[in-house]
């Protein structure tokens, strides 16, 4: 039990420091302009990447076809981030579209 104790204080200190570590980094360095506008791709970067495998491969294969009900619905939801720009009526859209297409087949 003491070891597990241990385990999770060096594991909290050692995620502090690395975090701790970043701040005072750019606090007293600021990266190039080119690094800079590159980061504000990260975001849509990571979500790219976790989100399209979910939706072309549900079962683990590729599926691009109408039969893929999850790929419909992230079109949809595309489609309304797209026009409206609004998070809250994104989820709505793609989760209704999917919730109807399942009932639906």
């Amino acid at each position: 039990m003491n070891s597990f104790w241990l385990t999770m204080l060096t594991v909290g200190i050692l995620t502090f420091g690395i975090r701790l570590s970043f701040i005072v980094i750019l606090d007293r360095w600021q990266p190039p302009e080119l690094i800079q506008r590159s980061l504000r791709f990260v975001p849509v970067v990571v979500l790219t990447a976790i989100i399209v495998p979910e939706l072309v491969m549900p079962g683990g294969t590729v599926d691009i076809s109408i039969s893929n009900l999850r790929l419909l619905a992230g079109i949809v939801a595309m489609l309304v981030a797209w026009k409206t720009k609004n998070i809250v009526w994104t989820i709505i859209a793609g989760m209704g579209v999917l919730l109807g297409l399942q009932l639906l087949i």
